[in-house]
């Protein structure tokens, strides 16, 4: 199951990354090295420079939730404060 978490705090990282790679550094929206003609074409400038802004914020907080999720398993299944001297 911790396998699995860490897959997906590995795939969410990257996708963040892709996303705010996409985004302009000047604020101006979807750079357009990265489709942002074609964006603009579906979305319209203001609505895709939203679509990034809310997608990178609902990616930040799954990568959140997930942490605090794949932390609080692993500090369940070790106990917390067992050592390895409580072990034996």
């Amino acid at each position: 199951m911790i396998t699995g978490l860490t897959i997906l705090i590995a795939i969410n990282c990257v996708l963040l990354m892709a996303v705010v790679l996409i985004q302009n550094p000047k604020g101006g929206g979807v750079d357009s090295n990265f489709g942002g003609a074609a964006a603009n074409q579906m979305f319209g400038a203001a609505k895709s420079t939203d679509f990034v802004e809310k997608i990178t914020w609902i990616l930040a907080a799954i990568l959140f939730v997930l942490c605090i999720v794949t932390a609080m398993m692993v500090s369940g299944t070790t106990g917390g404060a067992e050592t390895i001297q409580d072990l034996q």
